[in-house]
């Protein structure tokens, strides 16, 4: 990392440049990174009990740095100085940068994998697809920030612990291809194209950590609930959908007949 001079009497200020961190403006100063003190970041409720107290500050630290720079820009200094550690301090929990990402995105998909095996099943099939959304939306709106380094630094791990959370990512999306199934055996759901509809019920969590912010219009309930809403459409009213482009459809004669442009 190239070393960036502080000021010093008789040296003009350096103007600063201003970059994003997690929807907030903050300056930036040549190569320096300066990582908002406020970032609206819950993955501290994340960690296990076990880790030490320097371990789990690490770790929150890793979210914040991966997230606002990426994996590959930030340095092993950027994480431990934000906790006020010398460089070496990370080495001390974890093998290296990369195990330090790893761990995120285990505990991260560990947690978020917990929420949904804690879904009631015991009711009707579109009840329980209704909990399922609603808990993952959850989710991914309150740990947004870990989230985020979950979804978008994946590549950066190794194949052994990409392979392992693959695993866990599969898990995931084999419940709720399950739940899906279950309401068409029942007759509750619409005969869908069963991988189209879970791939597109777990884009719905997944992709709100690149737009979510705390202090939006809804809270990570109330986005839970919309998107269930959503999700159910998709089950119950396939065939309606169907039927209502089938019935919009213009036929290529008429099209012909009015030429190109608006009609």
């Amino acid at each position: 990392m190239a070393h960036v001079r502080r000021d010093t009497p008789g040296m003009g200020r350096r103007k600063a440049r201003w970059r994003w961190v997690a929807g907030v403006a903050m300056p930036r100063f040549g190569d320096e990174r300066v990582l908002s003190p406020s970032l609206p970041d819950n993955s501290a409720q994340l960690w296990d009990g076990h880790r030490g107290e320097v371990a789990r500050s690490l770790l929150t630290s890793g979210v914040r740095c991966f997230a606002s720079n990426g994996f590959h820009a930030t340095t092993t200094r950027d994480i431990t100085a934000a906790v006020g550690l010398s460089p070496g301090a990370l080495y001390v929990h974890f093998r290296s940068k990369e195990h330090l990402l790893f761990e995120i995105i285990r505990t991260g998909h560990v947690s978020s994998l917990e929420t949904l095996k804690e879904a009631e099943a015991g009711g009707n099939a579109a009840s329980y697809l209704r909990s399922l959304v609603a808990r993952f939306v959850a989710w991914h709106a309150h740990h947004h920030v870990a989230g985020r380094v979950s979804q978008y630094e994946l590549a950066a791990l190794t194949p052994e612990h990409y392979a392992e959370i693959l695993t866990l990512r599969r898990q995931s999306t084999d419940i709720f291809r399950q739940a899906v199934i279950r309401g068409i055996d029942e007759g509750t759901f619409a005969p869908v194209d069963v991988h189209r509809v879970v791939r597109a019920i777990l884009s719905l969590g997944v992709d709100l950590v690149r737009w979510y912010r705390t202090g939006g219009p809804d809270s990570p309930e109330q986005l839970g609930e919309f998107y269930a809403d959503l999700a159910l459409g998709m089950v119950t009213s396939a065939e309606n959908n169907a039927a209502s482009r089938a019935e919009q459809t213009v036929p290529a004669s008429a099209i012909s007949r009015r030429g190109p442009g608006p009609a």
